[in-house]
């Protein structure tokens, strides 16, 4: 008989609904039940994508005689992570502590009040490996509960307290400056792999916001060798692996070994939007026509397989598929003799590396091998096509504000850079999908799935998106999109903010949890906090409000103590740092939209401005264009004629009209 999954709008929760496990969705009335029964709760949590996920689901929750167990002896509790990452922070910071490692799925037993007092992630059906199996841990904890409750109790009354202490972070005192940038880079430049690109070694994921963060840096300095060096050889690096999709575009969530070779085979939009912004910004900072190659597959991916009905964007693609993890993914030599004529064939196994024995259970993940050989993108397209035939792995559909704020922002900014409106026009339709279906009661939700929205918007909801709409403004200037930013900006303040500074990841109208948590390092989507002070930072240049100043550095100072001893955890808040310790520079167009005269200074502005500068344009007899950026206000047209001012600080130089001389004042500021 069904549980209570079956008519949940997450696909992760939909997936258990058939489970014999009694599985209760996250919801008073399942710790109520515990209380009633005087039980554990046994918390699960993952998501749709996850591998180790389906595995211990087939091992363990589909097994009888496992769930007989835990139904007898606890109330068991399915998140999707995704949907509740305020649950899942909380619950993570609490298996970290206890195991001193995290991952999912990630399995928690707490009290019929919420405090959690054993953790861990994946269990075998049998011990293995020294790990004991799931049924010896439900009998274990079982024990503890009746057997040494007040132990039990002391237990999690400690690490409930732990977790809030952890929580509750002191900014560091004192300005500290451009010299935690210095030492930043130092630190990386000593964790960096000279020879395979990125961070450490494996498992490797890409480190999508450091990479921005050094492209923007080598951006603002162009003789700063180390940040462009480690960038290039970072984005080059993983463009040749596996872990890039070489013939569908894409990249796949990680590497299992240090080459990038080996993909743990899913592919999320957050990391394909990320990593679309930098291969794009890669090919302007470090001008390499093979990054805009690969930001154009990373696009194609994404405009052709995660679109959805409305414009907005899916969440993920499984990493498993009905042929076996990896399967629709990999090649024979034979299957691509049968798709390609012989010419195209030879340069497409040599350059691929596709050979009989193969680099993964007898199959060929693609990479670039031999860069030699070329396929031609008729021979790609072929190969799409045959690998399309075959049993694909499934969408999770449901559409997640945060990362969606991701795509609109990656997609906007590099459809800018690399002359492509129609990625422009998708990042409008996922915008106004967002904003016109996710926004109920004037508060944003975190998701959208099956014609609802639900599940109250985080910190990391209102800073990406908001983010997404300031890039989408510096596209068009249209400023809805720039008022749309500031109203998530004043959500974030009146609903996120802590008295010490910063941001917590819960909103204050959100249900209580055991500690209000936050999210201070990137992994691997930007922190919530400094995503919020990154977007608020430019705020601020665009209109002046020093609420926003003020914000930003109250947000980054929690963190400005740690940036140089993890700087690839920081990329973010790097940038923010970056941003609010280097000279301001605003550049207000003056003038119709609709005027190509006002375009023509728009592109010089664009075209000369660095990596930290923000461009308002519009009519200044417009009011809502002013009341959206205040910098546009009191800026006159020079003898009718569309005018640029360059300003810092809002105190602006002599008025322009000349798109050459705009660019030349700009360069010399």
């Amino acid at each position: 008989m069904p549980n209570r999954l079956a008519d949940e709008a997450s696909l992760y929760l939909r997936q258990h609904a058939d489970n014999p496990v009694d599985w209760w969705p996250w919801c008073d009335e399942a710790f109520a039940e515990a209380r009633d029964r005087d039980v554990p709760v046994l918390l699960s949590v993952g998501y749709s994508s996850c591998h180790w996920c389906h595995v211990m689901a087939h091992e363990s929750f589909e097994d009888p005689t496992t769930a007989g167990t835990v139904n007898a002896d606890f109330v068991p509790v399915k998140v999707d992570r995704e949907e509740r990452p305020d649950v899942d922070a909380l619950y993570m910071q609490a298996t970290l502590s206890m195991t001193g490692q995290g991952g999912w799925p990630m399995t928690v037993f707490l009290t019929p009040t919420g405090e959690p007092f054993w953790a861990g992630t994946y269990f075998p059906p049998e011990p293995r490996h020294g790990m004991p199996s799931f049924l010896q841990i439900l009998d274990g904890v079982t024990e503890a509960w009746r057997e040494r409750r007040g132990e039990v109790m002391e237990q999690a009354g400690m690490l409930a307290r732990g977790i809030q202490q952890q929580n509750a972070v002191t900014p560091v005192s004192g300005p500290r400056g451009r010299e935690v940038i210095g030492e930043a880079l130092a630190a990386m430049d000593e964790r960096y792999d000279m020879v395979n690109g990125g961070f450490g070694g494996a498992p490797k994921f890409p480190p999508s916001v450091a990479l921005d963060f050094l492209l923007r840096r080598a951006w603002a300095d162009p003789a700063d060798a180390n940040a462009r060096g480690m960038a290039a050889g970072t984005l080059r690096a993983m463009a040749a692996g596996g872990v890039f999709d070489q013939i569908g575009g894409g990249f796949h969530r990680y590497a299992v070994d240090a080459i990038w070779l080996v993909p743990h085979f899913e592919k999320m939009l957050y990391d394909n939007a990320l990593l679309l912004g930098d291969y794009a910004l890669g090919a302007r900072v470090l001008d390499d026509p093979a990054h805009a190659a690969t930001a154009e597959a990373i696009a194609g991916y994404l405009l052709r397989e995660m679109r959805v009905d409305g414009g907005a964007f899916a969440a993920a693609q499984d990493a498993d598929s009905p042929g076996g993890e990896g399967a629709f993914f990999t090649w024979t030599p034979d299957e691509i003799t049968a798709v390609l004529d012989p010419a195209d064939a030879e340069g497409a196994l040599a350059r691929f590396g596709v050979t009989d024995r193969g680099n993964f259970e007898g199959r060929t993940i693609l990479h670039v091998a031999d860069p030699t050989h070329d396929v031609t993108a008729a021979a790609c397209n072929r190969l799409l096509t045959a690998r399309g035939t075959r049993p694909a792995p499934d969408r999770d559909d449901k559409v997640i504000a945060s990362w969606n704020g991701l795509a609109i922002g990656a997609l906007a900014t590099a459809g800018g850079m690399l002359d492509r409106p129609e990625w422009v026009d998708a990042a409008r339709a996922a915008a106004r999908f967002v904003l016109e279906e996710m926004v109920v009661d004037d508060r944003l939700m975190r998701v959208h799935a099956h014609g609802r929205a639900r599940h109250l918007g985080t910190l990391d909801d209102h800073a990406d998106l908001a983010d997404g709409l300031l890039a989408l403004y510096a596209r068009d200037f249209n400023p809805d999109w720039l008022l749309a930013a500031r109203a998530l900006a004043d959500a974030i303040i009146t609903l996120f903010a802590a008295p010490e500074g910063g941001f917590f990841l819960a909103g204050s109208d959100a249900p209580a949890l055991v500690a209000r948590t936050r999210n201070l390092e990137d992994h691997p989507t930007p922190s919530g906090n400094a995503q919020a002070a990154w977007m608020m930072a430019r705020l601020h240049l665009l209109t002046g409000d020093t609420r926003y100043a003020r914000a930003a550095e109250g947000a980054v100072a929690l963190v400005t103590g740690s940036v140089a001893s993890w700087p690839h955890a920081f990329g973010r808040a790097l940038a923010t740092i970056d941003l609010l310790t280097s000279p301001p520079m605003e550049v207000a167009i003056s003038g119709p939209l609709d005027d190509p005269a006002t375009h023509v200074l728009v592109s010089a502005a664009q075209g000369a401005v660095g990596p930290y500068a923000v461009i308002a344009a519009g009519d200044p007899a417009d009011a809502r264009a002013v009341t959206a950026a205040p910098l546009l206000a009191n800026r006159p047209l020079v003898h009718g004629l569309p005018t640029a001012y360059v300003c810092s600080g809002f105190a602006c130089r002599a008025p322009l009209t000349d798109a050459d001389a705009l660019a030349s004042t700009i360069a010399a500021t």
